[in-house]
């Protein structure tokens, strides 16, 4: 359901048997423009829990040698950011779950020391120093702080695929909610010494969320709101596409090369979303990896309607990025993640005798995800 708030999905999920093999994240990606030089930089904001259950006074590490002998699996907060471009970089400040507080009520907050997450705000610091950099913190080093004012004003709820007896009976590996796919940020960001300001207009914000027990392969994800009418020639102020997913596990039983995605096309709604079976969506995909790029090509199709993604992301933007699953696992090696996509959608009603476009948009800024495990 496209532009249906449901906070009740954006809480904390890590409860019952999540709360000991399972992880819960906050997601927000925007750009900002350079105090005194105006140039744009794209930068990202993640607060990553994993088993609330398993945890106490310090961060437990499952990239740790010494807890991968022991099969201790990880448990802590981890405050996740970064920048992208050509100096892409992700920093991890990590909490042992004594010292993090969450109001697991609707709607939430979280607070770990000086960082600081909630529906309407963000601030906090990650400091990471070259002489303490260890490898099981899967991150390089710098520092970054920041004060952010959120406004979520476009929300993709994938409905059936996410609802509460899905979420309760643990039946997915990997849930998503996308409350402000398209997000309006204001306020600052200090990276490396540099102010950047974030502003409503120009920051083309994204926030979303991921939780459960596992993480899909293929990994795919592309999304923005930075678009461009070819056929109006002018901005779309009130639009934004969001794609996601990859190969959802239920138990045992993976559905191979399933996205879910919605184009929110200046006030409509077009949704291709195949856990609504009644849809009849029909998605093929394919990702490539070149000596310079990432590739994403996306086809889906209802009855109705039909949606053609082409993105590219050159390599020296990106970053290869880290996690560990809650077994402790950390099994996506190859997981690129940018901010600085480019490409093409082409939106088309579907008409006996041929299709015909409703418009084709170029998309800029566009977050960007693709991996698979090796």
């Amino acid at each position: 359901m496209v532009n249906k708030s449901d906070l009740s999905r954006n809480a904390f999920m890590l409860k019952g048997d999540l709360s000991k093999c399972g992880y819960d994240w906050w997601w927000h990606s925007f750009t900002g423009h350079h105090s005194i030089t105006g140039e744009e930089k794209a930068f990202f904001i993640e607060f990553f829990t994993c088993n609330p259950a398993l945890g106490g006074e310090e961060p437990i590490f499952g990239q740790l040698l010494e807890n991968q002998r022991k099969n201790i699996k990880p448990s802590y907060l981890m405050v996740k950011v970064g920048a992208w471009g050509e100096d892409a970089v992700q920093l991890h400040r990590f909490f042992g779950w004594n010292s993090v507080s969450i109001s697991e009520g609707i709607p939430f907050s979280l607070k770990a020391g000086d960082c600081f997450l909630s529906e309407k705000e963000t601030k906090g610091n990650v400091c990471v120093d070259n002489s303490e950099l260890h490898p099981e913190w899967m991150c390089a080093n710098g520092s970054m702080s920041w004060n952010l004012s959120i406004h979520k004003k476009i929300a993709y709820n994938v409905g059936y695929g996410a609802s509460r007896l899905l979420r309760e009976s643990g039946a997915f590996e990997m849930f998503w909610h996308a409350e402000g796919m398209k997000t309006e940020y204001s306020g600052n960001v200090i990276f490396n010494g540099e102010t950047y300001i974030v502003t409503p207009d120009n920051c083309y914000g994204y926030a979303d969320k991921n939780w459960g027990k596992d993480f899909t392969s293929p990994w795919v994800w592309l999304s923005s709101n930075n678009l461009t009418s070819t056929i109006r020639g002018e901005k779309l102020t009130n639009s934004v596409f969001n794609i996601g997913g990859g190969r959802p596990k239920i138990g045992n039983l993976a559905l191979e090369r399933k996205l879910l995605s919605a184009f929110y096309y200046e006030g409509k709604s077009y949704e291709f979303n195949f856990s609504k079976f009644w849809t009849l969506t029909h998605t093929e995909f394919n990702c490539l990896e070149t000596e310079r790029e990432i590739i994403w090509h996306v086809e889906q199709k209802t009855p109705l309607y039909r949606m053609v993604t082409d993105i590219t992301c050159e390599k020296k933007d990106m970053l290869l990025i880290n996690y560990e699953a809650p077994d402790g696992k950390k099994r996506h090696n190859r997981l690129w993640n940018g901010g600085n996509g480019k490409g093409t959608v082409e939106l088309y009603e579907c008409r006996v005798g041929g299709d015909r476009l409703i418009d084709k948009v170029q998309a800029q800024n566009v977050g960007c995800e693709y991996g698979e495990y090796c």
